[in-house]
C-alpha cells in the first residue's frame, strides 16, 4: 500500500501544507469548534504520543498532520499515521469537522471497531484513507452520502461482507482500494459508472470475491486493476483494447478463463500484465511486443498453447514467466517442433 497514488498524493499534501504553515509569519487563526472537535479525537484515542504537539495552547493548524484553510482557519485535513501504540475505535467527533477534505488513519494497527457512522456526515470530504487498521466489519453504505468522495482506500483491514452497490452513487469516485481484507460476493455492474470517462483504479487483491466482471466494465477507462487472488472466474477480455488507457492488470490467482488469442494489448502506457495460475487458453498474441513499456508479462500457469512471439520487450522475460502451460513453446523455452 506505501506505494499507491493515493497515500503518496497525500503525503505529498500534508509536507505542503506544512512547510507553506511554517513559513507563514503569523499562522491561520484556528477555529474553536474545529480545535475542540481535534482534542476530543485525541482524548478518544487516550492523548498518545503521536498528538503531543495537540495542546491548547498552541493553534490547532500548527498541530501535527492538521493542515488549514489560511483565511478562514477551518481544518481541511488531518492525517494521523504510523504509529503501533495508538489504539481505540474512529472518533465519531470527525463529524464536527465539516470542512475536512482529505481523512487518513494508516498503519495504525491498535484502531479497531467498526467504520462509524458519522463519517458519513462530512459532506466536502475528497479522500478517505482508512488503512493497515485493524477495523473489521462491513464496507459501510452510508460511504454513498460521501458525494464529493474521489479517492476511497480502505486497504489492509479486516473488512468482511461485500461491496456495496451504492459505491455506484457516488458521482467522482473513480480510486477504489479495498485490497487486503475478506470481501465476498461479487462486483456490482455499477461500479465507475457514473465517473465513466474519467481514469479509474479499481484494486481488490487478496479478498474471496467471485464471479465474472460484469459487461458494463467495457465502457471504464481503467488505469489500473488489481483482482489478484481472488475467485473470479469468466472472461476478461473487456479489460483490454488498444485505446485503453490500462497500465497495469493483475488477475493472477483466479479462475478466469477465456482465449488469450482475442485480446488486444493497449500499446501505449501498458507495463504490468500478470495472468498467473488462471485457465486461460489460447495462444500468446503476437502485437504483445509492440507494448513498448512492458516490465511485467507472467502467463504461466494456464492452458496455453503455441510459439511465444520474439520482438519489442519480450527478450526481458525467462522461462518461471511461461511454465506449467499446456504447449508453448520457443525462446526461452523448448523450441517449436
Amino acid at each position: 500500500m506505501a506505494s499507491t497514488p493515493t497515500l503518496f498524493l497525500s503525503l505529498l499534501l500534508f509536507t505542503t501544507c506544512f512547510t507553506f504553515l511554517f513559513s507563514l509569519a503569523t499562522a491561520a487563526l484556528c477555529n474553536s469548534d474545529d480545535k475542540r472537535a481535534l482534542l476530543a479525537i485525541k482524548e478518544a484515542f487516550n492523548n498518545p504520543y503521536l498528538l503531543a504537539s495537540w495542546v491548547p495552547s498552541i493553534g490547532c493548524c500548527d498541530w501535527a498532520g492538521i493542515c488549514c484553510y489560511e483565511r478562514t482557519g477551518r481544518v481541511y485535513s488531518l492525517y494521523i499515521y504510523q504509529d503501533n501504540n495508538l489504539t481505540g475505535t474512529i472518533p465519531t467527533a470527525i463529524a464536527s469537522l465539516p470542512y475536512l477534505r482529505y481523512l487518513m488513519f494508516h498503519h495504525l494497527p491498535g484502531i479497531t471497531g467498526p467504520i462509524p457512522s458519522a463519517l458519513g456526515n462530512l459532506p466536502h470530504l475528497d479522500q478517505l484513507t482508512i488503512s493497515f487498521t485493524s477495523v473489521p466489519g462491513p464496507v459501510p453504505s452510508f460511504l454513498a452520502s460521501l458525494q464529493s468522495l474521489t479517492q476511497l482506500d480502505l486497504s489492509f483491514n479486516s473488512l468482511s461482507g461485500s461491496i456495496p452497490a451504492s459505491l455506484s452513487l457516488i458521482p467522482n469516485l473513480t480510486f477504489i482500494d479495498i485490497s487486503r481484507n475478506h470481501l465476498t460476493g461479487q462486483l456490482p455492474p455499477a461500479l465507475f459508472q457514473n465517473a465513466s470517462q474519467q481514469p479509474a483504479y479499481l484494486r481488490l487483491s487478496h479478498n474471496n470475491l467471485s464471479g465474472e466482471i460484469p459487461s458494463s466494465y467495457l465502457r471504464i477507462n481503467f488505469v489500473q486493476v488489481d483482482l489478484a487472488r481472488n475467485k473470479f472466474t469468466g472472461d476478461a477480455t473487456l479489460l483490454f483494447g488498444r485505446e485503453k488507457p490500462l497500465q497495469k492488470v493483475d488477475l493472477s490467482r483466479n479462475m478466469f478463463q477465456f482465449d488469450l488469442s482475442n485480446v488486444v494489448f493497449p500499446e501505449r502506457a501498458l507495463y504490468v500484465v500478470d495472468l498467473n495460475h488462471n485457465k486461460i487458453f489460447g495462444s500468446i498474441p503476437q502485437q504483445i511486443n509492440k507494448v513498448d513499456n512492458l516490465q511485467i508479462f507472467n502467463v504461466s500457469y494456464n492452458r496455453l498453447c503455441g510459439p511465444i512471439p520474439t520482438g519489442g520487450q519480450l527478450a526481458r522475460f525467462e522461462s518461471y514467466n511461461y511454465l506449467h502451460n499446456k504447449c508453448l513453446c520457443g525462446t526461452p523455452l523448448a523450441p517449436c517442433n
